[in-house]
């Protein structure tokens, strides 16, 4: 973050708190180009935040504010300057909740955090979709064919061809569009986070927060749980993720209807494309842009493509993209360039 943004946040943090801040932090990158300082006085701290991207900003400030009046666990907006690309918000602290899950045994105070954070998660999604402002959605007002058909070929480009694994592009078309179609016709009115993972849900007094939902958009309910619950970074083993699926079930239904079998069908064909869409993160996050963290991250998610052909129920014909599944599990050239990026 360059001297100006700095110096027009200290300028904000004056004028919230009447102190000047008396350090000034700045965070490590993540997989956004966004970026933040911590700024402290000797009474005060707050996140200093400027994003170049004005529309994403608007969102995020947007659905804050809806969320935040709402009671839900996210930040307090202090202060923004949108002209300058800068806003102050409240300091949720460092710890997150991949923080946690990889630094602690897997053991019942972690899994009731995750299971705080689901609980979380059904009310953001069920109330969120009569609170939200869905024209502040940035780059889209839905999760619909197109948000979909971007994820997808992002895996195709940013994953597939650029490990070589090997696939006959008009097959794999008509298998997007196949899947896509099966994806659409599951209920799709609620607000959906978008990016709720580990990495995104802050604990602070052992409760969780959430933050960086200004992807957010309508959506359908299960693209939430499968995009915590298949974070590679986290590696939770199958067996807590099947535990932790069926609480926030039982959560979601005590405040709306759900036919499980149906929701369970629907949750892993989104637990696919959540999976897919990671996978071209890290491909171009960590391949291409070389960024820490991300390269780390293909092998648990090659372990979870694992588990899905395993347990396929799927009900809908896309034998292109299950032969490029498997193709990526055993390809040698993809585990040699995985290692020689480590090293």
């Amino acid at each position: 973050m360059d001297q100006t943004k700095i110096a027009l946040l200290s300028q904000l943090f004056k004028e919230w708190c009447g102190q000047e801040p008396q350090q000034v932090t700045e965070l490590p990158p993540s997989g956004s180009y966004r970026s933040y300082c911590r700024m402290q006085s000797a009474s005060y701290s707050a996140l200093g935040a400027w994003n170049a991207d004005a529309r994403e900003n608007d969102a995020f400030l947007s659905f804050t504010d809806s969320f935040y009046k709402m009671g839900l666990p996210v930040p307090e907006i202090y202060a923004s300057c949108q002209p300058e690309e800068v806003y102050l918000l409240e300091d949720l602290g460092p710890v997150m909740l991949f923080d946690r899950v990889h630094n602690h045994p897997l053991d019942d105070t972690v899994k009731d955090l995750y299971k705080q954070s689901l609980k979380g998660l059904v009310d953001l999604q069920l109330k969120g979709k009569d609170i939200i402002d869905f024209s502040k959605c940035y780059p889209r007002a839905a999760f619909d064919r197109n948000s979909m058909m971007w994820d997808l070929n992002y895996f195709k480009y940013y994953f597939l061809k650029l490990v070589r694994i090997q696939f006959d592009e008009q097959a794999l078309e008509d298998d997007f569009r196949h899947f896509t179609d099966y994806l659409l016709k599951e209920k799709g009115d609620y607000f959906m986070f978008r990016d709720f993972q580990s990495a995104n849900i802050m604990i602070r007094n052992e409760k969780p927060c959430f933050i960086d939902y200004q992807g957010g958009r309508r959506g359908a309910l299960q693209y939430d749980p499968a995009s915590l619950l298949f974070d590679a970074k986290a590696k939770l083993p199958k067996a807590v993720r099947q535990e932790l699926i069926d609480y926030y079930v039982d959560i979601l239904a005590e405040k709306t209807t759900v036919y499980r079998v149906e929701f369970m069908h629907y949750y892993q064909g989104f637990v696919l494309i959540r999976l897919m869409q990671a996978m071209g993160a890290f491909g171009f996050r960590g391949i291409v842009e070389k960024k820490p963290g991300f390269i780390e991250s293909i092998p648990p998610a090659l372990t979870m493509f694992a588990d899905l052909l395993d347990e396929w129920t799927l009900p809908v014909e896309i034998p292109e993209l299950k032969t490029c599944f498997k193709r990526m599990l055993g390809s040698v050239y993809l585990k040699s360039l995985i290692n020689k990026l480590i090293e």
